[in-house]
This record gives structure tokens, sequence and C-alpha cells, in this order.
């Protein structure tokens, strides 16, 4: 085997192992052929069912050669072994391709030898049945003849006809999606994206998909699978509404069968991830459509695996552009930089879903809701203390400070460090102030319009909470008593989830006394960190404020999307009651507040024109009072909480970041202008390139390099291998997993081998980190002093195992794992 071609195959066997695959003089009967007879035409490697036939084709490139453009060959020695799958590896790029469905894809892990096995029953769906669909198309399942109704043919009474019976029809553009869809299965796909801005009905439109899928292709079953636990009771109400006469739906919890009596099942990631449960309770066939909502954010690397595991079609459900990111510098990004990773996700969503030309199966904007009329834009009111204008700017907040031993220092506070190392009640202050006096109100009752706020903390949320009320109690005497705000965040009621639901139902503490006849919640105001962000959908909310800097962009469009649904207040009348006489357009939102404290809206949207900017009092000297209120900036309290000495471990901290950074960009041009690494690359010789970094670069005397600064220099918890650094400074990698995502990768490779360790699960996995992480555990386990185990946190769960799987553990890890990547920096 020649060199060039070598370490390739060592990377794709890895792989194929990873995948549960067996090759030669692997445990097991081999299923993975490298010596067929027809030289002329032979690929890489053939993967065999279970009886030993053809199955797939593995075409293996050199790393620096395009996959794709092996594609013909390996189509014609596919089709004369009569297989219908093809893999294209050079080892860190992967593509697969079902010669029968569509075009090769992007994969980030080898399908299993089952996988394969049940794609070949799975995708061949019926394509020429024909069924009508159009804007009725979940209204005929509510409702079957409600076309007949006089009510509905009488066009004046079409529109109150509808509201009055929850009769949902599709919108022109949800059509649109649910037909591109139906396409792009004809045409032989078989994952879809959905591209569609906060409030334009992904759920409505995932249900007319859902049902169009069950009718027309031979789905059995559905997995709708969501971020979290609040939207899975949201996602059960919204399919029962429009679905419920025609499918079985239930959220699935463990150890309740009630699913297989299910046509559309919906669950949290998380509740599958939780100890690999999707693969111990489940088959790869049971769910034939698997749909992901919010999709850039379910599915993380481990989320991922679940999604990959079923076995179907694959639909994909995001509001966040695919082009967020245009105004950034990409390159000088820090790869510890939210942006970066948010950026990842995002373009992991991307090909997840097949969509490599970043074009979305379907795209629906905010700009095409706002034209249409279905959504609202913002009014932005930018508003900036001083304190909060220096802490956004690159100099930052300067602090003097007086330490313990009267040294005067000086500080530099930075936009993050707000309400984490820098509090100030009067700036918390200010915010509220901007927010009551400007705030929108109400159409009808006059009272302050129901308000979203999102804070830094729960903490934050607290202060904010407690200031607002101290207001409203000045501004409203005795009648809000404490409820005009409510703090909704997890530590400060058991059943927040039902609270979020009361605000949009309209009773959270009660309704308004306002007006008997007028439904709306007596809680103006719900303060919360980061809960109610990603699809809440409560129309009649007509404030957001930002009390909090935010560095995610998706995280900026879910908060300020929450605002942007159309709404008629009229809807919210008591059926029968006199509703006032105002002007029709008064009964509907046409806006909604955006304040932002932190200058978001101007660092995600740097072309927006802002309709309103308030200026906050600024201080022009020591002393000196301010209009807006009358706050003198001087009386504002600024503290540390932590000793000076924590600080200054933060801030050097902050520095060593910096300074570490420097070392990775110094370290990686190293490798990459070095001419005998250039030359070992060049050969692909990464075996001989390895060790002449780890002898030359990283273990030589005097070498300014050390494994755990590179860590740190990349935001890494755990120490690199030579071969992750060399694979990454060449840019084959876009990503080094941490000790976390190494661990589970691991320990579910191990699972596939040992299949028993399912029964064992949640013990064998604790053996398994035990033995890969602690020194102590492996030096009591090789030196076999058990009794020492006793005092051991990992004692027990080594106890209640096999003694198979006592000696596998190890054994295991000890062949097929390098510890090295475990250990800890420090």
């Amino acid at each position: 085997m020649k060199g060039r071609e070598s370490n390739t195959r060592l990377i794709i066997n890895k792989l194929l192992r990873e995948a549960g695959w067996i090759l030669y003089g692997d445990k097991g009967k081999p299923n993975v052929d490298t010596e067929l007879p027809d030289k002329s035409l032979q690929s890489d490697y053939v993967l065999l069912d279970k009886n030993d036939y053809p199955l797939c084709i593995l075409e293996a490139k050199k790393k620096d050669y395009e996959p794709l453009n092996a594609k013909e060959k390996a189509r014609k020695y596919a089709l004369s072994l009569r297989c219908r799958f093809v893999i294209l590896s050079n080892g860190f790029k992967h593509y697969f391709w079902d010669i029968d469905n569509g075009n090769p894809r992007l994969i980030s892990a080898f399908p299993s030898q089952n996988q394969l096995e049940l794609r070949k029953l799975k995708f061949n769906p019926i394509r020429d049945k024909e069924e009508k669909i159009d804007l009725d198309y979940i209204a005929q399942t509510q409702f079957p003849d409600f076309q007949k109704n006089p009510d509905y043919v009488d066009i004046a009474k079409r529109e109150e006809f509808l509201r009055s019976n929850e009769i949902r029809l599709l919108r022109d553009y949800q059509l649109r999606a649910v037909k591109k869809v139906k396409n792009a299965v004809m045409l032989g796909n078989e994952r879809f994206l959905l591209e569609m801005a906060t409030g334009t009905g992904k759920t409505l439109t995932s249900s007319a998909i859902i049902k169009m899928f069950l009718r027309l292709f031979g789905v059995k079953r559905v997995l709708f699978l969501v971020d979290r636990i609040e939207l899975e009771s949201q996602a059960y109400k919204e399919f029962n509404a429009v679905l419920k006469n025609d499918f079985s739906i239930s959220i699935w919890k463990e150890n309740k069968s009630q699913w297989i009596k299910s046509e559309i099942v919906i669950s949290t990631v998380q509740s599958f991830t939780r100890n690999d449960k999707y693969r111990r309770i489940f088959s790869p066939d049971n769910f034939d459509l698997v749909i992901s909502d919010e999709a850039h954010r379910s599915l993380g690397r481990r989320s991922k695996k679940v999604f990959e595991y079923f076995v179907g079609f694959k639909l994909g459900l995001t509001a966040t552009p695919r082009d967020y990111l245009k105004s950034i510098d990409i390159d000088n990004l820090s790869i510890k930089d939210p942006l970066q990773l948010d950026r990842r996700f995002l373009l992991d969503t991307y090909i997840t879903f097949g969509c490599e030309n970043s074009e979305p199966t379907f795209r629906y904007s905010l700009i095409d809701g706002v034209r249409e009329g279905y959504l609202v834009n913002p009014k932005v009111f930018d508003a900036r203390t001083e304190i909060s204008t220096k802490l956004l700017s690159d100099e930052g907040y300067s602090v003097e400070w007086v330490s313990d031993d009267r040294n005067e220092e000086e500080i530099t506070l930075f936009q993050k460090d707000f309400e984490k190392k820098f509090y100030s009640e009067n700036t918390n202050r200010n915010f509220c102030e901007v927010f009551l006096k400007n705030a929108l109100h109400d159409p009808f009752n006059n009272e302050i319009g129901k308000t979203l706020i999102f804070c830094v903390s729960q903490k934050h949320a607290l202060k904010i909470t407690t200031l607002l009320n101290e207001y409203a109690e000045k501004i409203y005497p005795e009648k809000y008593n404490s409820d005009f705000a409510v703090q909704i965040t997890s530590d400060v009621d058991d059943n927040t989830q039902q609270m979020t639901v009361d605000f949009r139902n309209n009773v959270l503490s009660g309704r308004s006394k306002t007006n008997p006849f007028y439904l709306t919640s007596k809680t103006r105001v719900c303060v919360t960190v980061g809960m109610m962000t990603t699809g809440y959908d409560c129309e009649d909310l007509l404030n957001i404020c930002l009390m909090r800097p935010i560095f995610s962009p998706s995280e900026f469009i879910q908060m300020k999307g929450r605002g942007t649904r159309k709404c008629n207040f009229r809807d919210y009348w008591m059926k029968d009651s006199v509703i006032p006489s105002l002007n029709q357009k008064k009964f509907e939102k046409d806006q909604f507040f955006l304040f932002d404290f932190f200058g978001n809206y101007e660092f995600f949207e740097e072309k927006f024109n802002y309709d309103e900017i308030i200026d906050l009092p600024s201080n022009s000297g020591r002393g000196s009072t301010t209009g807006g209120g009358g706050v003198n900036i001087d009386e504002i309290e600024s503290f540390i909480p932590d000793p000076l000495k924590d600080l200054k471990e933060t801030l050097i901290s902050e520095n060593c970041m910096r300074v570490d950074r420097d070392i990775y960009r110094s370290f990686k041009k190293t490798i990459l202008e070095n001419q005998e690494i250039k030359d070992l690359i060049e050969e692909d010789d990464f075996i001989s390139a390895e060790e002449f970094i780890k002898t030359k670069l990283i273990n030589s005397p005097n070498s300014k390099y050390s494994l755990e600064n590179i860590a740190k220099s990349i935001g890494l918890d755990r120490r690199p291998l030579v071969s992750e650094l060399l694979y990454y400074s060449l840019d084959l990698l876009d990503y080094l997993p941490n000790k976390r995502e190494c661990l589970d990768n691991e320990f579910d490779i191990f699972n596939k081998i040992s299949q028993k360790s399912y029964d064992f699960y949640s013990d064998a996995k604790q053996v398994f980190e035990a033995y890969a992480c602690d020194e102590e555990f492996r030096r009591i386990i090789e030196s076999k002093k058990y009794a020492e185990l006793s005092t051991h946190p990992s004692g027990t769960a080594f106890k209640n195992l096999p003694l198979e799987f006592k000696e596998e553990i190890p054994n295991y890890l000890k062949k097929n794992v390098d510890l090295e990547k475990f250990i800890n920096v420090r």
C-alpha cells in the first residue's frame, strides 16, 4: 500500500469501524471487502449486506483530491455490482449518494449496514398518486364540509366565520412551501430545509407537510423534535388543533408505549439523547419522517446523531437566515467567539439538509412577511447611558479601584461584564425609566402593552422586576400590587413553563380589571433571561426590551422575533360583548417597540434606519445634574462583588487568551511554512509529519509551544493530540471536540461493539469515563486493588458491572483509544 494512500485509508478504516462495519482482522465476521475480482473497475471498499451481497461502494481518495471527481467512476462500478449506494471520501470530506434518488450530499459520519439496508426499503415512495393540495388542505382535516356552510359562501361573512370557528387556511407562501417539498420528493430528494422568519407559521406549514407525507409518500410515523420542553406542549397543541381528526398524536415519554399507536410523535432532542435512549428504545425504521424544529439550534453534534439514526425523510425548520453574517469578517473571529460557533452550527444545518449551495428548499424572509402584510417591523429605541456607552466602546469603561492595601488601580470593564462583574442600580433605573416613559400601550385599555424583557442573569432579572414593580406602585398606586412585572426564570417557581403559557393566554396573575370584557393579563411585563425566545407565540406582545448584550445573531433574531407577529386586538374581546367604536386600524397591531440598551441592533444590522434614538442623561462634569428624569450620573454606585484578586485573575485570563491566540497563530504559521512539513504533507505522509511536529516543535528544548498552551489558545478544555492539531492547522478539521464530546463519541463507538452495554448503560459509561480520565482509577483497576474502590466515586458503578465488562472496558480503551486526549488543561 503506497504511503499517500495509507493515511487516508487509516482514517476511513476508523470511520467505518465507528459506523459498526467489520474489517478483516477485526473481531467478528467481516462485511467490508477490498479484494473483488474486476481489477479494471475496482473500488477501494465494497460494503456488504447481511447476506454478503454488495450494498455500497466506497471510493477513497487522497486528502487533496475532491471526492466528487470520482463520482462517475464510482457510479460505473456500483452499477456493475448492482449497488444502489456510493460513498465518496478523501478521509476528511465525505459524500453519500443514493444513485436512485437525487444527488450526492455531504455527510459527517458513514452510515451503518442496518441503515443502508433500511434505505432500500424506505426510499421507494409512491410518486404518482395525486391529491389536491390547496389553501384549505388543513381545513379539510378540521372541518371536511366547511366550504358548504352558508356563512363561508357569503364573502362578507367568511372572515368572521373562519375566525369564530378557528378554521385555519394556509397562506399563499405556506402553500408554496408545501408544494416545494412535494416537488423535491418527486425529484428524488429526501432532505428538505424551510427557512421561514419567526411568526410565519412554521408549525402550521409542518402540519400540512406531515399530512402530505402520511397520505402520499408511504410514511407511517413522524417524529417532530424540539429543543425545549415548553415547545413540546406547544407543538402538541397546534398539531392537535388541525390534525387530530385524521391522525393520532402523542408526546413521547420514557417507558410509555403510546407512541407505538401514534402517527405523529413529539419529543425534545434531549429526551432522546439522554443515556442514548434513542438507540436503546427505538429502531432506525421507527420513524419515516423526522422533523427538526429550529434546526440550527437543536442539531448540535450529539443531537445530530439522533437525527441521522432514523432512516427516513428529514425536514429542518429554521428562522435564521443563512446570510445573517454578511457584514462580519469571519476570518478574524476567534474560535471561541459565539458568532463563530453560531455560524458553524448554521453551516452544518445547511449541509445536513443537502443545501450545500446555501439555498434552502423554501425561503420566506422577514422582509417578505412585512411586504406581504403578515409581519410587522419594530420601532427601535437605541438607548444608552454614559456608562453603557463606554461599556460598548473598544476602550471600555475605566473604574478607579482602591484595593485592600490602599493602592489605587484602574480596571477596564466591557459590555460582557455588566451585571456579572459590574453592577449599577442607577444604570438599571435608567433602563426602566426609558421603557416606562416610551413603551407602546395597549390600544383598548391604555395599559402598557404586554412586554418581554431579556436580562443578563437571574439575579439581574430579579433586580429589574423589583424596580419595575416599585415604579408601577408610584405611577399606578394599588393597581398591580407587585404583579405589574413578573420574573420568569428557573429559580422562581417549579412551574415556570406554565407561567409562560398563562402570559400568552392572558391569565398571568389573573385578568386585567381595567375592562371586564377585554381579555388581557393583569401582568404587563415578563422578565426573563433565556426563556421565551424560541417558538414562543404571543402575538399581542407590543414591547421587547434587550437589557443585555447579545453575541449570537440567531439568538438576537429569535428575541426580536417575538414581536413580529401581527395581532387583531378585537380577538381578545369576549364574544357577544360590545366592542368600542374605534377606527378599524386601531384594532390591528402594525408595529412593536424594540428597546435596545446595548447596541445589539446596530451591531447586527449596520444599515438599519433607526426610527428613534433616545438621549439619556449624560455627565458633563462632576456634580452636574441632568434632565430626562433628574438622575445624577455622579450618584451611580458601581462595585465589584468579588475581591480584587478575583478580578485580576479574570483580567489576566482575558489577556492570556489573547496571548495564547498569538501562540497558536505562530504555531500554525510554522506548520504551514516549514518546508520539511510541507514536503511530508505533499507526500501525504501524515505519520511522519506528526512525528516531526512532536519532536521538533513541541518536545524540543526551549520550545515556546506546548500542547497545554495551544489548547488554551483555541479554547479547548483538554490536551489535543498532535494529529488533531496537524489536521486543524491544515483546515482539514473545522472543529476540535471538547472533552465531553470526545468521551461521548468514544463511548458511542464502544456501545456499537458491545451491544450488551445498554443493559448496564449508566454504570458502564461511568466506568468507561473514569478509566479514560482518572489516573487513580486506572491504577486501582490495573493493580486489582479493588478494596480501594470503596472510597472512589466510581467504585459502586464498577462493582455493579458483570465480570466481562470489568475486563472489556479497560482492554478496549487501552487498545483503541489514545488516553492523552482526555488530559485536562490546567
